[in-house]
Order: C-alpha cells, then structure tokens, then sequence
C-alpha cells in the first residue's frame, strides 16, 4: 500500500496533458517568438473587441518586446542576481524578493505543520491510533483551503493576502501552542478537551495558509520580473523555496527536540516579522502590467513607500507610458533604460529638472 499513494499521482498529471493542448498560450510569449496574428486573436478573446482595450494592450506588448530585443543588457543568472548592465531595472532586488519570500513561507510554520503534524498532534494528546487520520484530514483541510483564494486574491491584493494570512497564522500558531502545553499539564477529560481545541487550531491555520501564504510566494515572481528574464525570475522563486525548505526541514528535529510544543510560538513570531517584512519591501503588483512595475522597482530604495512614491511621479510625468501606442510609439530613456512615450525636446527638459529637484 505505500506504493500506492505516489503511482496514483499520475492520474492528474495525465489529465492535465490531456488538456493542457487546448490552453491558449501567452500573448506576450506569441509576440516574442513572431506569432503576431495569434497573440492578437488571443487578447481579443480575453479582453473583447468592442471597446479598443485589446488593440492597445497588443500594440504596447509589440512595443516593448521590441525594446526588450534592442536591449543589450545581459539576462544571465548571474547578472540577475548582481544586477549586472540592469540600469532601473533593480532586477538584484526582485531576486531578493523573491527568494525571501519563499524562504519566509516556510519559516510561518507550513513545513512544520506538515511534516512534525503526527508529533504536534501527539503533543495535543492525540492517541496514536487516531494520529495518522486526524493528520490526514488536516491535509486535505489545507487542499480545500486554496480555492478561498479564487475569489479573494484579486479583490483584496497580494499584500492585504499576505497581510491577512499572516495575522491569521501567527494566533493559529501562538494559540497552538499555548494549548499544547497545557494539554500536557491538564488530567482527565479536561485534556481531552483542550486537545482537541489545540487540534482545531492547528487545522485553522492549515487553511488559513491554504487560502493565503501557498499562492502569493508562487505568483509574485511571474509580476515582478520583466518579460525577457520572467522565467528566470521564477527559477529563482524556486531557489528561494528549496533553501527555505532545505533550511527549515534540516533545524526542524532539533528545535522540537529542544522545545516541544514551544516551537509553534518560533512560527507565530516568524509570521509577525512577516507583516513587517512585506509591508516595507513588497509592492503590490495587483492589476498592475509588467511596464508599470518596471516603474515601480525604478526606485533606488529598497522601501515600498519610495517606490510607490516614485511611481507616482513618473506616471504623472508621463501619463501616455504604458498606452503610448495610442498616440504614437515607445522609445526608451537613456537615462533609465525604461521604457518611455516619446517627449517633445520640451517635455524632456521639464522632466530633467524634475528629476534633478
């Protein structure tokens, strides 16, 4: 029977290249490799042909994979991660970003949960006939938890998401804890009871991680990074999970070892660090294009708020940056190596002494 449960992974992923045939592929990915007339007929399915949005998101992508191609700067892993020939592009700090990210998503406490699930259900006073289901259950308790984010993410944003779950957590795993421990020092049915409110916990944050932490640390990647290093960028969400999870699973025997059911308060703290941590370095990238947040990460700071500040600025120099095509064509700006609508020698001027006031 332990064959089982892994060959019968392969029923889904045979579904899944069954249908995966007829998934319409990515317009910018389309324009990039020549298909125009495919991306095109693409984006008038999704975004309609009645009122011009699809013509002028189709026009924009041409443009700035156009400057993307023009572009000389080096793509490699390496210049990503040093930054090497980006100018504004501070693809360092999205690297950063997102490999932090992932880190911190195990260090709130899923890898944890998940693994020492049986041990933390013992520690609850679980009898260890029941351990394996209870277990179990809590899997599948977590599965069902990420279709909150369905109808969630997009209303709220990626950092009220973040915010929200990390908040939900951290009293999850403070509230844990606090509950083990006095399932060990409590005698009769009072221990069963407060088990089984330590149990509940545990399965509330499941799904609190489910519907929150599981998708932003995976999807952050593929909004941040620019076209041409997009893939890149999510190899290095990748590296960012697989130390955190290397780093967290190796420390975890030790620290429970160490303190039991304490450990759950290592997690709660983690994920009021996490609020902090994605408050000051994490943007919003909700319903914002791969331009814009080229305009957002322009900023030489670190911090959210500059950056949103700076985005604001440039915008409003600009305001025909990402629907140039309407009126004319992109150019790019030698000073930045961002993309630009094109300016009268003028407007250029006035930017100029915009940006050395």
């Amino acid at each position: 029977m332990t064959r089982f449960p892994i060959a019968f992974q392969i029923v889904p992923l045979i579904g899944l290249l069954t249908v995966v045939w007829f998934m319409p592929e990515s317009p910018r990915w389309l324009v990039k490799v020549g298909r125009d007339q495919e991306a095109r007929f693409i984006l008038g399915r999704l975004r309609g042909e009645d009122d011009g949005i699809a013509d002028a998101e189709y026009q924009d992508i041409k443009d700035i994979v156009k400057l993307e191609q023009e572009n000389s700067q080096s793509t490699s892993y390496f210049a990503m991660l040093f930054g090497i020939k980006q100018g504004k592009l501070h693809t360092a700090r999205r690297v950063q970003l997102v490999v932090w990210l992932q880190i911190l998503q195990e260090w709130i406490g899923i890898a944890g949960i998940t693994i020492y699930g049986p041990e933390i259900f013992t520690i609850a006073g679980i009898a260890a006939k029941d351990r394996q289901w209870v277990s179990g259950l809590n899997n599948i308790t977590y599965m069902f938890a990420t279709l909150i984010c369905v109808f969630t993410l997009d209303r709220i944003g990626r950092r009220w998401t973040l915010y929200w779950g990390a908040v939900g957590q951290g009293i999850c795993c403070f509230c844990a804890g606090g509950l083990s421990y006095a399932t060990q020092q409590a005698t009769g049915s009072s221990k069963t009871h407060i088990g089984g409110a330590a149990v509940f916990f545990v399965y509330l944050y499941t799904a609190i991680f489910g519907a929150t932490w599981l998708t932003v640390p995976w999807l952050y990647p593929a909004e941040i990074f620019p076209l041409q290093v997009r893939a890149k960028g999510n190899a290095w969400g990748v590296v960012g999970w697989s130390i955190g999870n290397g780093w967290c699973v190796l420390l975890l025997p030790t620290i429970f070892a160490a303190l039991n059911g304490k450990t759950l308060y290592i997690f709660g703290g983690v994920n009021v660090l996490s609020i902090i941590v994605v408050w000051a370095f994490y943007p919003e990238t909700n319903q914002r294009t791969l331009e814009e947040m080229n305009l957002v990460f322009a900023s030489d700071s670190w911090f959210n708020w500059e950056a949103e500040k700076n985005f604001a600025r440039l915008s409003a120099e600009n305001p025909g940056l990402v629907h140039a095509a309407r009126a004319g064509s992109l150019t790019t700006d030698p000073e930045t190596g961002l993309p630009s609508a094109r300016k009268t020698d003028s407007e250029r001027q006035m930017s100029l002494s915009a940006k050395q006031g």
